[in-house]
């Protein structure tokens, strides 16, 4: 094996990229920026430098963060989450999701007849067309749901393009929805005020991690997915995510665990430890090995998000005019619930977080149908 397949050699560049942003997020430059933005950034150069396995070679480890770390990070944030603090901020998120979620539908059918990718991939564009509907509704989960129906995972390298074509373009759009409400704020005011956000801020306490917590966040935090688990699979039309987010809900409500110290900040680095997987799955040379098919996927798939978030931007503006949950909403979309949650964090919008959770799960039911709706209508 070589040593940068090695996990324990890829857990200590990743955890060294999120110190390094943790730091550079205190800077004067890396304030504007944030150390959501800054670990993905610093994640995808390392990985295409080769400095640590990237999308094309991943390892287990990837998968670990993906389908263990990043649920019970969300569980962590929630243990704060005081349900009054929601209420506002619930209706608005859902209807702005639902919008978001066709306006990636029809940013993929207005993408389709501007670079009709059925003359450059044949009777597999509709399919893959499908499966990003999908995706940038609801995540991997609907991705893969068309790609099975279809049979489009036997395809090795197309399907392998297509999802490095994903990991790019989504990770693109975590840096957009980053930086798009401090510009968007020049050019059309934020009906939303500091004031106001602060009054709806979620509490959480800032002491540090004690012996005790930690042994009780980490028995809280592995036994609630676990029962989350096999709960899901007595009960298969709820997702699993959803069921872990309602039991770290209904802890947070108890007196006990609300007095534990430091299931915030051990949140906190879970998901900047997620991000920058997203980061190293940010792989520049896969879409170019393609080349024709990848530069054709890479634009079909860039103009499709940037449409939709034109789009969930325009309307979103005109109802609600907050751009910082605008750009939460979009996120959900795109990236899924825990990059949302992530952006949450860094606008400090504790009120958001729980709704961000639900509206990626909102994605996972709705995800799949318009993916198919899609591949019907082409």
């Amino acid at each position: 094996m070589s040593f940068v397949s090695n996990p324990i050699y890829v857990l200590v560049m990743l955890s060294l990229m999120v110190i390094l942003s943790i730091y550079a997020g205190k800077t004067k430059l890396g304030k504007q920026f944030g150390a959501a933005l800054l670990v993905i950034l610093f994640t995808a150069v390392i990985a295409n430098l080769k400095l640590i396995p990237s999308a094309s070679n991943s390892i287990g480890l990837y998968n670990v963060i993906f389908k263990y770390v990043a649920p019970i990070s969300i569980f962590f944030l929630l243990l704060n989450i005081n349900l009054n603090s929601i209420k506002k901020a619930g209706l608005p998120m859902i209807s702005l999701f639902i919008l978001g979620s066709l306006a990636t539908t029809v940013g993929i059918l207005i993408s389709w007849v501007v670079f009709s990718p059925e003359t450059v991939l044949g009777k597999d564009a509709k399919v893959i067309a499908g499966m990003l509907t999908g995706t940038y509704t609801g995540g991997s989960v609907n991705f893969n749901a068309v790609a099975l129906e279809y049979g489009f995972q036997k395809k090795g390298v197309l399907y392998a393009g297509t999802i490095a074509v994903d990991n790019v373009v989504t990770a693109l759009w975590i840096l957009v929805t980053l930086i798009l409400p401090m510009l968007l704020s020049r050019v059309w005011k934020s009906k939303i005020t500091v004031s106001e956000i602060k009054k709806d801020q979620v509490a959480f306490s800032e002491e540090g991690i004690d012996l005790t917590s930690l042994a009780w966040l980490t028995f809280l935090g592995v036994t609630s997915f676990y029962l989350s688990e096999i709960l899901a699979d007595y009960l298969p039309q709820i997702p699993s995510i959803l069921i872990l987010t309602t039991l770290g809900i209904g802890l947070a409500q108890t007196k006990f665990v609300a007095n534990l110290k430091g299931s915030h900040h051990l949140g906190l680095f879970l998901v900047y430890l997620f991000l920058a997987v997203i980061g190293a799955y940010c792989e520049l040379n896969a879409v170019y090995q393609l080349k024709e098919i990848g530069i054709t996927l890479l634009l079909f798939t860039s103009l499709a998000v940037l449409l939709h978030g034109i789009l969930t931007i325009f309307l979103g503006g005109l109802l609600y005019r907050d751009w910082q949950m605008i750009a939460i909403v979009s996120q959900a979309n795109v990236g899924g619930g825990t990059s949302a949650i992530a952006l949450a964090e860094t606008f400090d919008r504790k009120e958001l977080i729980l709704p961000a959770i639900l509206v990626g799960s909102l994605g996972n039911a709705l995800g799949t149908y318009l993916g198919f709706f899609v591949v019907y209508l082409l």
